[in-house]
């Protein structure tokens, strides 16, 4: 049995330390700028760099919880957040994340350090494939119809029903859906949200669309909300993973140092573009990382003796090109981010130009 296998860390050189600082960045951004936690570009890289999957996903979960309180004070004050219903779903969201730890350690107890990686990445797959597809879905739709607002967006049927059931004693005033919504809603809701963190540390994926659609609340105060969730998920998952022993604060320290100021960029930059950008932000790097996590599937395989062995240079072509479409998608959450915030910088400084210059603008 391998009951007993040590789970080993990364050995950290200096490129190494650098690269992960640099991921941290982006991720940081992408975190900041669309509120799913960015930390669905995190735990691959964290993986690509050799941390096995249930240290990346721990010391993921780990380094998330101090950025996910700077993002969530950033956006307050933008009036963006709705912290009541953050702190709910985030107490519903840590008995998913406790459940979650279970099924990751008895996963690892197993099979060992390979099956937590093949666990991560077949949820990864699954989860961005439904999550970027939908998304993509929205996106075409808000840009068909050219609104400029998150607000114009339509209540969804669900949302009016859930908003309509009055249960005695289960209601609370939810400030970014205007409207009282039963605590029995926000369960599934939470649990489903903790669970998900716990396999692959991203929460986002169930816990912002869930807020839009399943409870109304609009998509940028749902995105900035899911902050103060994943800082409650990120508390509680850091202790029930520390005392597994597989969180490795090095990693986590390092790309905490790149992301808190990533964070800050992300957040700045939400404030400068339509909600149906971000929306096409978040399914491109989704539908990118998906990508990229196939290539890793066959390795892993061959380690469990679950598929034949392949040669050598195979595997490494795999490992390669897996590699290369992350940095991809890397790649693409900064360049993204970075050219809205410049945009609207310059978009900003036009606006007040007049009062300058003689010649008034003409948006």
């Amino acid at each position: 049995m391998e009951h007993m296998e040590l789970i080993k860390f990364v050995e950290i050189t200096p490129t190494v330390a650098i690269l992960l600082i640099l991921v941290g960045f982006v991720g940081g951004m992408v975190s900041g700028f669309i509120g799913s936690g960015g930390a669905f570009v995190l735990t691959p890289a964290m993986m690509a760099l050799g941390a096995p999957g249930i240290v990346a996903v721990a010391s993921n979960i780990c380094h998330k919880f101090p950025k996910a309180l700077v993002g969530a004070v950033k956006r307050n004050k933008y009036g963006q957040v709705d912290i009541k219903l953050g702190l709910v779903l985030g107490v519903f969201a840590e008995a998913g994340v406790l459940f979650g730890k279970h099924v990751m350690t008895d996963i690892k107890n197993t099979f060992g350090a390979v099956g937590t990686d093949l666990y991560v990445s077949v949820v990864f797959i699954v989860t961005l494939a439904i999550v970027g597809g939908f998304v993509f879905r929205d996106y075409r739709k808000l840009r068909a119809l050219g609104h400029d607002a998150p607000d114009t967006i339509q209540l969804t049927k669900i949302a009016r029903w859930v908003q309509s059931v009055k249960i005695p004693g289960t209601m609370i005033y939810a400030r970014g859906a205007q409207a009282e919504v039963s605590v029995l809603f926000l369960v599934p809701i939470g649990f489903a949200t903790g669970f998900l963190a716990s396999a692959i540390a991203v929460g986002g994926f169930i816990g912002v669309p869930a807020m839009i659609y399943i409870l109304g609340v609009p998509a940028i105060m749902a995105s900035a909300t899911e902050l103060v969730i994943a800082f409650v998920m990120g508390l509680g998952g850091t202790i029930f993973y520390g005392l597994e022993g597989v969180v490795d604060i090095r990693l986590s320290m390092l790309i905490l140092l790149g992301s808190l100021f990533g964070v800050q960029l992300g957040a700045i930059g939400t404030t400068y573009v339509k909600d149906y950008q971000v929306k096409f932000t978040m399914a491109v790097i989704m539908l990118t990382v998906l990508f990229s996590r196939f290539f890793y599937i066959p390795g892993y395989l061959v380690k469990l003796d679950m598929m034949e062995p392949l040669s050598e240079t195979t595997m490494n072509i795999l490992k390669w090109i897996g590699d290369g479409v992350l940095a991809l998608a890397l790649f693409l959450g900064a360049y993204t981010v970075l050219s809205a915030l410049i945009k609207g910088i310059k978009e900003h400084k036009r606006q007040h130009k007049p009062h300058i210059a003689t010649v008034g603008v003409v948006e």
